[in-house]
């Protein structure tokens, strides 16, 4: 499979904390990498790194490299700005804007001028909606309340809106994970639809979840990638002892 992202001698530090140590990884692109382990390993972190969030947090440290398409996002001269549009990220908890659903997907053309026009933000509107799996839901009412949406609606309105700026790569910081089951279905059932069009990678406490939609496993462990490989042989053939325990429930 050819890679999106490679991550190269990546280690990251809050303040005191070794958070990650010595990542190497190649993530492949238009598949659904799914990122497990148990918590406090360092699952979120390296999500994070993936689109210079990190740097939100003044204390953290890094060293290494993380590259898209080849270009090392964290080089001198490499706009932020760029690298959060290109890789979005969707929340534990869904956020939407204090505003409509129709200007909670239009917000980000806006700012980045991706729409001249009146009707073109019409389109998009409506096209990214549907890419989320809720403009059938919310069609009739697009300029009321984003925030009088069910949570599992407002989760998929975040999905929207990160889609509609056009980036290459979702990032899921388990993004079911406050949602009933009905309406994560509706997520994992949008993520498969989408990994032709986008390189995703989630990260998920649920081994079920990680079991249905992995193309490409990543287990992690006390801030260390431990195995990474295909479903069939991280689940069925794991070779190392610790994703053999953490697989049958041992930690």
């Amino acid at each position: 499979m050819e890679p999106h992202i490679q991550v190269r001698d990546l280690n990251v530090y809050y303040e005191k904390i070794h958070a990650l140590k010595d990542i190497d990884l190649e993530i492949p692109r238009h598949q659904i990498t799914v990122i497990m382990g148990p918590s406090g390993c360092g699952k979120t972190t390296l999500l994070k790194s993936l689109n210079r969030f990190l740097e939100l947090n003044e204390s953290t440290r890094m060293s290494g490299n993380i590259l898209i398409d080849g270009e090392d996002i964290y080089a001198l001269g490499v706009d932020v700005t760029e690298v959060r549009k290109k890789a979005g990220l969707l929340a534990q908890h869904p956020f939407p804007l204090p505003m409509s659903i129709y200007d909670n997907v239009a917000y980000g053309l806006r700012i980045h001028g991706m729409c001249p026009n009146g009707r073109s933000v019409d389109a998009k509107v409506q096209h990214y909606l549907l890419e989320a799996g809720l403009w059938e839901e919310v069609k009739d009412r697009l300029h009321f309340p984003a925030t009088g949406l069910s949570v599992g609606q407002q989760q998929r309105l975040c999905l929207a809106r990160g889609l509609a700026i056009e980036p290459e790569i979702l990032l899921g910081d388990e993004p079911t994970s406050a949602l009933d089951p009905i309406s994560a279905q509706h997520i994992e059932n949008r993520l498969m639809d989408l990994k032709n069009e986008y390189t995703i990678i989630l990260v998920t406490h649920i081994l079920r979840q990680a079991k249905r939609l992995a193309d490409y496993v990543v287990f992690m462990y006390l801030g260390k990638v431990i195995e990474s490989g295909l479903p069939g042989e991280i689940f069925d053939n794991p070779q190392e002892e610790r994703t053999l325990a953490y697989l049958e429930g041992q930690f």
